[in-house]
């Protein structure tokens, strides 16, 4: 696939607003929303009085704050402290949730920048309950014991270093978003540099600039997450490696590995016991 073919043009690019929700009181402690997010929509920028715990339990986000921009998968969620601005919308279309969390509760998390965690599965079902229940009278004390067990949860939560740094320029999404859609792409800098309008110097000092990453990291970090978010998606281990351009599932495993620290059948199991950041 070649970059001049594939690359988004200008009017795939506009992304259009969701209107965010007005009015509404501060949560006490905790309170869930759902929604829907469509392929390339996003709420405009903005800020809350209180926490913010941003995830989906299917599809990818993309998470823009002051600070730096990134995408997450439904392993991943995204911690927003109070008065953090920020901006939350999906590529491809997400099943939103979104936890609205009282500023006096303490989390243990950092309270002023965005931090990215890992997701259970005893959360991920607890937040999917929290949700069911949400608008339904209560009963026994049953929301209270679920909330109580999502702060639990939150409290316990380790800070990860997975996440995919995104860009800002319109230049740089273009690419990015071009080669998320195929990981394969072998597509040389000279290509992508011409195509852009700029030399493979400016090119490689922006990317560095915008994610952090050199481009060739950056392609291989994107490799692993969308290696995790296709075995999440429940794609066997040698269609993903297909999926992401390796030449067998054996050199997969062992990039993975070097990596994460275990195997992809392990890390999906959540036996992570040995990868680097935890």
């Amino acid at each position: 696939m070649h970059f001049k073919t594939t690359v988004c043009s200008d009017r795939q690019m506009n992304w259009d607003i969701i209107e965010a929700p007005h009015g509404i009181a501060s949560p006490q402690p905790l309170k869930v929303r759902a929604q829907s997010i469509p392929a390339r929509h996003s709420f405009p920028e903005h800020a809350h009085d209180w926490h913010q715990m941003v995830y989906a339990i299917s599809g990818v986000l993309t998470v823009n704050t002051q600070t730096g921009s990134f995408v997450i998968s439904p392993e991943q969620a995204a911690w927003l402290p109070t008065g953090l601005s920020h901006k939350v919308g999906s590529m491809y279309g997400a099943e939103f949730r979104s936890l609205w969390i009282s500023d006096r509760i303490p989390s243990g998390l950092p309270a002023d920048q965005a931090t990215l965690f890992g997701v259970s599965p005893l959360l991920k079902a607890l937040i999917i309950e929290a949700t069911r229940i949400e608008d339904e009278q209560e009963e026994a004390g049953y929301a209270s014991r679920i909330t109580q067990l999502i702060l639990d949860q939150l409290r316990r939560a380790t800070p990860i270093s997975t996440a995919l740094p995104w860009p800002r320029s319109q230049g740089l999404m273009r690419l990015c978003e071009t080669l998320y859609a195929d990981p394969a792409d072998t597509t040389e800098m000279e290509t992508w540099a011409k195509t852009l309008g700029m030399s493979e110097r400016t090119l490689a000092r922006r990317f560095l600039n915008e994610t952090g990453f050199s481009l060739r990291t950056w392609r291989r970090r994107l490799r692993l997450f969308r290696a995790i978010e296709l075995l999440g998606g429940g794609l066997d281990v040698t269609r993903t490696a297909l999926e992401l351009g390796y030449g067998s599932t054996s050199a997969f495993i062992y990039a993975f590995r070097q990596e994460l620290g275990s195997s992809p059948q392990a890390y999906m199991r959540g036996d992570t016991s040995s990868a680097p950041g935890n």
